[in-house]
């Protein structure tokens, strides 16, 4: 089998305009049927697809595709991990109806978990560095979250976003954080979903899979996932200048790599509990121009469909 490389797509798609597009369309192909009316908000995160990217495919000869994680209702592939960082903690009873959802997020983790938020009646309280785009934050607002903008400081400063979101949460009754860097239902929530569909939509024929990682969550999951169906599938971390992640899992090194990234939630600057024990054969480092240049290739190639944010 040629070789499949399945690249994550992200975007800030708006779900107002995904629900309407997808109203559109089941209205005028006349498929609105019982069996595909979802659970509110929560049952249309999951079972997004694969886009065959046919030129990028042509002129490599591999079979290359990307899981089209954008078209989550929430705009991204986080929405999985903040659907199952809220039911563990459901599950834990961690938290009570109209009580406090906490996290630290660079964005689009905030988007899931403000959605999910709205949907189960829960307030919604993100702390994020004050780097981060404007439009994420405004986004966030929107969507009725409490945002927090806290200056940028490394994870084993007390004044970490992380750190003070946890702080938050246990200063209020009835409130959770969720810590989705450490915990590991983030990675089983793509062990139990994004996993199983990648091997499904490939009818197992999936040779190798590439993630960039923030959390570790995704790559995790799905290689955990993977692995135990065919342990011969390769697992690649494709990881931004800056983070430390290409020199660990390339040189056994907690360094972090030449240069800096404009980048927005991927790299990281130590091993996370959703991380540690996954299945990765090697890392590559991926330069800001190689990943500008690609975005625009996929941006051209598949119009404004996608944006193709990994390489491999």
């Amino acid at each position: 089998h040629h070789v499949h490389y399945l690249e994550f797509a992200l975007s800030e798609t708006m779900f107002v305009a995904s629900l309407r597009r997808a109203a559109q369309y089941f209205l005028l192909s006349g498929r609105c049927k019982s069996n595909w009316i979802k659970d509110g908000f929560k049952g249309t995160v999951g079972n997004t697809p694969l886009i065959r990217l046919n030129k990028t495919s042509q002129e490599t000869g591999c079979e290359i595709l990307v899981k089209a994680e954008f078209l989550n209702s929430g705009g991204s592939v986080k929405d999985r991990a903040a659907l199952y960082l809220i039911k563990d903690a459901e599950e834990k009873g961690q938290i009570r109806p109209g009580g406090t959802v906490i996290e630290g997020t660079a964005g689009n983790t905030g988007i899931g978990l403000a959605h999910i938020c709205n949907a189960l009646g829960y307030k919604c309280v993100i702390y994020m560095p004050n780097t981060q785009s404007q439009e994420k934050i405004n986004l966030l607002k929107v969507l009725g979250a409490d945002v927090r903008p806290v200056p940028a400081v490394p994870f084993d400063d007390p004044a970490n976003y992380n750190h003070q979101a946890c702080r938050y949460a246990e200063s209020l009754g009835n409130a959770v954080w969720t810590n989705q860097f450490d915990n590991t239902a983030n990675r089983l929530g793509h062990y139990h979903t994004t996993g199983p569909e990648i091997w499904q939509q490939t009818e197992g024929k999936v040779d190798a899979v590439t993630f960039a990682t923030g959390t570790g969550g995704t790559l995790a999951g799905v290689g955990m996932f993977l692995k135990e169906k065919n342990p011969a599938i390769k697992v690649v971390l494709a990881d931004p200048q800056g983070s430390v992640l290409y020199n660990l899992f390339t040189h056994g090194k907690v360094e972090r790599s030449p240069g800096t990234s404009i980048t927005e939630g991927i790299g990281q600057g130590r091993l996370t509990n959703n991380l540690k024990g996954a299945p990765i054969d090697y890392a590559i480092m991926i330069s800001d121009n190689e990943s500008v240049s690609m975005v625009w290739i996929c941006a051209y190639v598949c119009k404004p469909m996608m944006y193709a944010l990994l390489l491999v």
